[in-house]
């Protein structure tokens, strides 16, 4: 009585081939008189946007991006985008403008909806003030920049 057979046999050790999987890979092992007969399929590119694309649910996660500019010389400019649409972007560039002791304004662009813009590096700040009156959760910042 030999061994089952999804088994390989060296020396007096067993070894079950039917559990042998490698995560992301799914393979399949046949072992026929001396020959082995591999199947293996390769996992596909990682796609890193491929969640944004499935979740078209409502409540999906969406992302509040916070970049700086570069202008001349040392001047520079933040901007916010991805805020929600039933936002009023006027009140919070008002409290933005009146908490941080700084200019901006809101611009519309055709491609990305209302976006606010602040005169300097304001990445930090922006971002505790959008978590501490609740209009985002932390999750859902994504500081860019330098």
């Amino acid at each position: 009585m030999g061994p089952p057979s999804d088994t390989v046999v060296s020396g007096s050790n067993y070894w079950d081939l039917s559990s042998c999987t490698v995560p992301g890979i799914q393979s399949r092992f046949r072992l026929t008189s001396y020959m082995v007969e591999i199947d293996v399929q390769i996992p596909t590119a990682f796609d890193p946007f491929s969640e944004a694309n499935d979740s078209g649910a409502p409540g999906a996660k969406e992302y509040v991006h916070i970049r700086i500019q570069q202008r001349n010389g040392k001047k520079s400019l933040t901007t916010v985008q991805g805020l929600r649409k039933e936002f009023s972007y006027e009140k919070i560039l008002k409290d933005l403008k009146k908490e941080f002791c700084c200019n901006g304004n809101v611009v519309q662009d055709k491609e990305l909806g209302k976006v606010i813009q602040l005169q300097g590096d304001q990445r930090k700040n922006v971002s505790q003030f959008l978590i501490s009156a609740g209009l985002v959760k932390k999750d859902q910042i994504k500081i860019h920049g330098f």
